[in-house]
């Protein structure tokens, strides 16, 4: 090996991130020649020699054409050679299609983890970081040539919540009872109180109805915490809730940031959330002022260099 540092080899999603991880760790960077066809197909080369090289392959999946990409640099980084690749997704796409509900519904989640799975294992091993999974089992539907590692965000998560409320007085809340547990956890971390909204399916539409809060947040803040904002539907729901129960300010954490489309803009808009944080494992966390985001650099690759 040239020498004693870890080539890095990012998706073009992800070059946001790629700064950052070669401030956290002894990274050399890795070259990849990319352009596109008229016809739009996408050509990708390995600009650098990974022969005999344990190689970190950086790329999470917001998008189908991501998935590929992670694919297609993996098997050649394999096929050229490498000692080792590490795959590290900050952000795994598809995980709330982690099982099917109706009949013949495609179990996504477990497709894509298969496609992964299909990247040829390097001499000394293939590794598969994941990062705040919606479901922890998702970590399982890759194949045994690959080794998993499922990497909880709770220590970043929780270091933004501090850094956000300042030793102020609040409460850590759920959307709803289903990430109560979550939410139950991360309380006990902070030594806070853990509140979360019931909700009540109506039989006539099938929407779901806020009925009440389980906790006392009378003249308290509100940080609501979610593995994810998305459209944020159910994160304003459970936003009035806490207030008409009388909290006096709510604010949002999310461990990706997925905001799509003009999510962010009628989040602020609603005026019913003050501050809106999370990580930066999801590349629509860049709508997001720089200190807004805590960064999962550090963290991920200190998972690296563990295994």
């Amino acid at each position: 090996m040239p020498n004693g540092r870890h080539l890095l080899v990012t998706t073009s999603t992800y070059a946001y991130l790629e700064p950052s991880f070669l401030a956290a760790g002894s990274f050399e960077r890795g070259e990849v020649e990319r352009k596109s066809f008229p016809d739009g197909e996408c050509y990708r080369r390995l600009a650098c020699d990974v022969w005999g090289r344990d190689v970190v392959l950086l790329g999470g999946t917001p998008t189908d054409l991501d998935w590929l990409e992670v694919y297609d640099l993996g098997c050649a980084i394999s096929r050229a050679g490498a000692r080792s690749l590490s795959i590290v997704m900050p952000y795994f796409g598809y995980s709330t299609m982690e099982r099917a509900v109706l009949p013949g519904e495609v179990v996504t989640a477990k497709t894509r983890a298969r496609l992964i799975s299909a990247i040829p294992p390097c001499e000394a091993g293939t590794r598969v970081f994941l990062f705040d999974l919606h479901t922890d089992g998702i970590e399982f539907y890759f194949g045994d040539a690959h080794v998993t590692h499922h990497v909880y965000g709770a220590p970043l998560v929780t270091q933004a919540v501090r850094a956000a409320l300042q030793g102020r007085d609040y409460v850590l809340g759920a959307t709803d009872a289903g990430r109560a547990k979550w939410v139950q956890s991360l309380a006990h971390t902070l030594d806070v109180e853990p509140a979360f909204v019931y909700k009540r399916r109506d039989s006539a539409s099938g929407n779901l109805a806020v009925t009440g809060v389980n906790a006392d947040v009378r003249g308290r803040e509100v940080m609501i915490y979610d593995d994810m904002i998305r459209t944020g539907g159910s994160l304003l729901q459970a936003a009035r809730a806490y207030l008409e129960a009388g909290a006096t300010r709510v604010h949002a954490i999310a461990s990706h940031l997925v905001l799509p489309g003009s999510s962010l803009d009628k989040l602020r808009a609603s005026g019913e959330l003050d501050i809106i944080t999370g990580t930066d494992s999801h590349p629509s966390s860049q709508k997001l002022p720089a200190g807004a985001v805590v960064s999962v650099a550090d963290l991920l690759v200190s998972a690296v260099g563990r295994c």
